[in-house]
């Protein structure tokens, strides 16, 4: 672990979303329970408070100025002149409890919904949803029960989607131009042994980087789902990544202090431990990744 370093000692209740913003060169990422969206500096070393007052799961810089933001609550817009606006809280009747998100390179933002009760193992009633830029809102796929990470190839031709409580990462054929997908398939199916998926991010080389939530570690999969790194980090509630930095080869790992407790843990599972996470890392990778994707926004906020 020589080369991860912590950034933040902060015990984060559930750190989520790490996102390089590559215009001011710092990371944003959210505390989803805390209800707070931080920046951290790697200049100054400072970190400050950016966003309060909704639980953002997930969010997309919005390229001119503000954030589009998946939260518990809804989906809304935020720039710091008007704080949030709704734009959903519902869809077809059904409420929105949104978790991870991304945007396309076309500006759409792509988000998953989750409906999760430990009681009820097949409760799949989450959706993946696409908000396009002239605000319409559409169902790609459904029978979700935990959404999480969301990641695009290079080429903008696939599209990775986390089932964190399926314990599978699917791949879909991503049409760019229409925003639809089609193809589903499992590009990775994590052993009960191991922890589960959670979010992910796609490098230059179009190798697939895992979180494995309970895993204590992040996973790098090859185009063909096949494991070519793991990387153990301090935390056993590891949740996010993302790359970042000056030259794109830095990765910033959220993790998760608040303990929680599933029946998707693999057997054994200590929720005792000291190391359950919390903080947010920095791991000098040496791979290099990519500027993800920013939003566009047309119709009248």
């Amino acid at each position: 672990m020589n080369n991860i370093q912590i950034i933040s000692d902060k015990e984060y209740l559930l750190g989520e979303n790490p996102l390089w913003n590559f215009e001011e060169k710092e990371l944003w990422w959210t505390d989803v329970f805390s209800k707070c969206v931080y920046s951290y500096d790697p200049k100054s070393n400072k970190i400050k408070e950016r966003v309060k007052g909704k639980s953002v799961s997930s969010f997309a810089f919005i390229k001119n100025g503000g954030l589009i933001c998946g939260c518990l609550e809804g989906l809304y817009l935020w720039n710091k002149d008007d704080g949030f606006q709704k734009i959903k809280d519902n869809f077809n009747s059904e409420i929105l409890i949104i978790n991870d998100g991304i945007a396309d390179a076309k500006g759409r933002f792509l988000f998953g919904t989750n409906y999760y009760d430990e009681k009820n193992m097949n409760y799949k009633l989450g959706k993946l949803y696409l908000h396009d830029i002239n605000g319409e809102i559409s169902v790609l796929d459904e029978g979700i029960h935990l959404s999480n990470g969301l990641g695009f190839s290079t080429d903008n031709s696939i599209l990775y989607y986390a089932d964190s409580v399926a314990r599978t990462i699917f791949r879909y054929k991503y049409d760019l131009k229409t925003g639809k997908v089609s193809n589903k398939g499992i590009f990775v199916k994590v052993p009960e042994t191991e922890g589960i998926p959670d979010g992910l991010t796609v490098d230059s080389d179009d190798f697939v980087w895992s979180a494995q939530w309970y895993g204590e570690c992040i996973i790098r999969y090859d185009p063909h789902g096949n494991i070519r790194n793991k990387i153990q980090i301090p935390a056993k509630q590891v949740s996010s990544l993302t790359f970042g930095g000056d030259d794109m080869t830095d990765i910033y790992i959220t993790t998760a202090g608040d303990n929680w407790k599933s029946p998707v843990a693999p057997a054994g599972y200590d929720y005792n431990a000291d190391n359950i996470g919390g903080n947010l890392y920095k791991y000098s990778s040496g791979f290099k990744g990519r500027i993800e994707n920013y939003a566009l926004i047309y119709y009248d906020k």
